[in-house]
This record gives structure tokens, sequence and C-alpha cells, in this order.
């Protein structure tokens, strides 16, 4: 239970929101920073403007305006985050900051009759300032914001959700009769690589450091998370000609060779497919004799009813016998001194990024099934709530299609060229996910995850984790998969699925 604060003289901090002059005691303000970039955070309450990161740790933001039950955002470049020492880390963004005043026991007002509060505001006091000129209102900023955020008690379930939706693919991966496969373009072709091979796929870097003497396939070092990864050319590797038009699509898919990290150089990333090991066939042996790219294939996939030929690539196939001894010597230096062994970073989970809108969104690879184009054609279905778009024949599978920006309260997308539907599997649900594009394989240890901050129910089960790239100013809000639908909603789709086995009976 909260108790009554006492005010006493000291210095407070002031600052604006609209025309009202508000003021915090110093002893709860830790600093005060620049507005920086939020994350926001879906079905979060109306105060919580999102998440973001201040200098690697993430930190909560709260409007002030939506604290007070007011509209707008904050005002341009005057706005400033007020962080706070509240017993959580938080800030709060105020329009502009005034001054730190110190001020005097006789310049503090705590008389309830003469505390004026409008609206949603919480008051401790009043303060006199300027020779008593001009008056602050004096916040309880604590209980505004325990008003709006009604913090958890349960942060040891935090991840519990995710990690069981990996141990259910785990599980299941035994008895599935298909393999997951990463897909790219290369040179107008659709190319692809096993996703147990790919580490993760990234941007192409703006700045890549050339190597003297290199040959062609060899593009040269960037610098990625603090670590050089060398970049190798997919077209050069595959015998095509380079294209420089290709240059501002590219994405590189880093895999783990010979014990060392490479970056394979694609076109532009495709999918996630998964491929049905009864229809992988082996490369034909007139096309596997050959010296040049067709020898890099491994196998070819029949997607589609033989209509979507998806060539397969061995990372161990893809480069010289003595390329591979280099790659191998130079993982296992001497020279450098072996790190010590962090406990909690040997186990690594993979995401699906995503994006909705300006923000980046990742789901556990182990519940996402694939990824395809959204359909031109989707049922639509009556009497459903607006989150349902419709079902889709997803070859021969009836699958209900759910529109992620409906689901996040957000506005319709004007263009929609690069949509994309990702196919999830919970333990009682298989979905298709609309949303604006698809992004990368993310891949992170377990221990450079952080904890979601702990504010709402609602937001607290939906958003799991965050992973927070801090260097390359980018933060990916980790998303529970069982929780992406209400509980109403996962009544509807039990009726959909029921339905759907006694029509297929």
């Amino acid at each position: 239970m909260q108790t009554e604060r006492q005010l006493h003289a000291g210095r407070f901090l002031t600052f604006h929101v609209g025309e009202q002059l508000y003021a915090l005691s110093s002893e709860d303000v830790l600093e005060v920073i620049r507005m920086p970039a939020v994350a926001r955070v879906p079905q979060g309450p109306p105060a919580l403007l999102g998440i973001a990161n201040l200098r690697g740790a993430v930190l909560p933001i709260a409007g002030l305006r939506q604290l007070l039950g007011q509209s707008g955002a904050v005002d341009g470049s005057n706005a400033r985050a007020i962080v706070l020492d509240i017993g959580a880390p938080i800030a709060i963004a105020v329009d502009s900051v005034a001054a730190l005043e110190y001020a005097g026991d006789e310049q503090i007002d705590t008389r309830p009759k003469e505390v004026g509060a409008d609206g949603t505001e919480r008051l401790l006091g009043v303060l006199a300032i300027a020779g008593g000129q001009r008056v602050a209102k004096i916040l309880d900023i604590e209980a505004m914001l325990t008003a709006a955020f009604a913090r958890r008690d349960r942060a040891a379930q935090r991840d519990g959700r995710i990690k069981a939706a990996v141990r259910m693919r785990e599980e299941k991966r035994g008895t599935e009769e298909s393999a997951t496969l990463v897909t790219f373009d290369v040179a107008g072709q659709e190319f692809a690589l096993p996703l147990a091979d790919v580490q993760e796929i990234i941007s192409a870097p703006a700045s890549v450091t050339a190597l003297a003497h290199a040959e062609a396939t060899v593009l040269g070092l960037a610098a990625v998370r603090d670590t050089l990864l060398p970049l190798l050319s997919l077209r050069s590797l595959l015998g095509f000609p380079a294209n420089a038009a290709a240059a501002d699509r590219e994405k590189v898919v880093v895999v783990k060779v010979g014990g060392g990290r490479v970056g394979l150089v694609a076109d532009r990333a495709r999918a996630v497919v998964a491929a049905e090991t009864r229809l992988v066939d082996p490369i034909p042996p007139a096309l596997a004799a050959r010296t040049g790219g067709e020898s890099r294939i491994h196998s070819v996939y029949r997607g589609e009813s033989g209509r979507r030929l998806i060539s397969i690539l061995s990372s161990q196939q893809l480069f010289r016998d003595d390329v591979m001894q280099k790659l191998s010597a130079g993982e296992r230096s001497p020279s450098a001194d072996p790190a010590p062994e962090d406990p909690g970073a040997g186990q690594e989970l993979t995401f699906l990024v995503f994006r909705l809108g300006g923000d980046e969104f990742g789901l556990p690879i182990d519940v996402v099934v694939e990824v395809a184009r959204v359909p031109e054609q989707i049922t639509r279905l009556p009497k459903t709530p607006k989150f349902l778009e419709g079902v889709v024949n997803l070859r021969g599978e009836v699958l209900p299609v759910i529109d992620q920006r409906r689901r996040f309260d957000m506005p319709p997308l004007e263009t929609g060229d690069g949509r994309r539907l990702i196919v999830v599997q919970t333990e009682r649900h298989r979905a298709g996910l609309i949303v604006d594009s698809v992004l990368d394989v993310l891949r992170s240890s377990a221990s450079a995850i952080e904890p979601a901050p702990e504010l709402t129910d609602e937001t607290s089960r939906l958003v799991r984790a965050v992973v927070n790239l801090a260097a390359a100013n980018r933060m990916v809000l980790l998303l529970d998969p069982m929780e992406l639908l209400t509980r109403a909603e996962q009544g509807l789709l039990d009726k959909f699925e029921a339905k759907r086995l006694r029509t297929d009976a």
C-alpha cells in the first residue's frame, strides 16, 4: 500500500504539458534526456508510448499528456523524457522542461482545500515560484503511474510460454515429414538453405572493407555486432554475373561454415518454406558432375505442384576444399585466447522478425511453419470479428487468416506490395498472420534477450521479451504466439477447427 509522501524544502524540476506548469521533486528524477526513438507496444494502455533504449537498457516511456487524460503528441524538438527513480525504471514524456528550482518550505502548499486537481491529476501540493507570480502543480507521479499500469507479480513466468512453444516444436520435429528452408533470390532464381544452417539474415552493411588481391567471390569484411564477418557473393559462387542494380535490396545470409561465420550476399530474401521431404529430389547426376554453379546445388524442392522449383544449397558444398580448410583454421587460431564460457549464453533462440508500421516484432522460429505472399483470394466469413480477414486455401488446407494490423488496432496499410503471410502453429491452432513485411531471421543467445517492462497484464502476456540491438539502434519486441489471440478469439478458431475436421471426415 502506498504511503503518503511528505514534501519538504529542496530542489524541484519544473516542466510543461501544454500551458500548464508541473513539478517533481528532484529526488524522483534520475536524468532528463531528449525523446528517444520509441518502439510501440501492441495492445498497450493509452498512456504507454512504447519502450526505448537507454544506454543498452530497455526503458518504458509513458506520455504525461495521456496520463492526464489528454490527447496529442509531445511538442516536437522541445520534448523531453524525464527518467524517474520510483522503484522501477520508467520515463515520462513532457512537452518541455522549464527549470530546476530550489523551494523553501514556505513555497510549498499541501493544504487539501487549496490544491486544485483537474481531471486525472493526482497532486502532492503546489509550488509557488518567481516570488509567487507562478504556480506549479507538484504531481504524485507514482500514484498516477500505478493507476495507469497494473504491474504484475509473476516475473518468473515471463518467458515460459515462448519456451513452451519452442519445446513443442522440438518434440514434433522427430515426426514431421517436412524440412524448413530459408529461401532467397539470386539472379532471378530462388535458392534455399536449410534453416539449421542459417544463423541469421541481415541487411547488407553500408560499409564493406575490400581485401587486396581477393578473388571475385570475396566482397570484403564488414563489422557486424563487434565482430568481423567475411562477405562472399552468392552470384559469384553460383556462376552468375555481378549485378549492381540489386545492391539496395541485398540481404546477407549468415551461415556457420567449418567452424567460422560467413555472410553470403543474396539479391533479396524471399521466404521461409516448409518443404515436404517427399518433394525434395537430389540434383540430377548430369548437373552434379559439372564444375560450375550447379555443383553447389544439393537438391531441388518441387513446390506448388512443380510450379515453384527451389534449388537447395549445402553450406558445406559452397566452397572449395582449400577455402574450407582456411575457414576452419581461422576459427581455431591459437593466437586468440578463448573467452570464458558464459553458462547462460550457450542456449540460442531464433526468431522471425517482421514489421508492422515502423516497429519490428519477432516470433520464435519454432512456431513458424512458413512465410508466403498474401494470397489474392481471401474468402470472407460472415459474422466474424474484424481481426479475422477470412480463410484461404493454402496447398489444399483451409487456413484462417488474421490481419495483425487490425488485431493491434492499427490503420490499414496504404500499399500492400510487401505484405506477407506468416503461417504459425501453436499448441491448439494453425493460422496465417498478415504482416507488412518480413525482415530477418535473427538468432540471439538467451542471455542477450532482455525481459520486457512489466506494466500491465495484457502487454506482459503479449510481449514476452525484447532483443535490444543498441549498436544498431534497433529494438525487436518478441511476441508470445499463444497470446496473439484473446480467449474469445481462440474459442472462435476452436470452432473453426472442429468444423474443418468434421468436413474432412
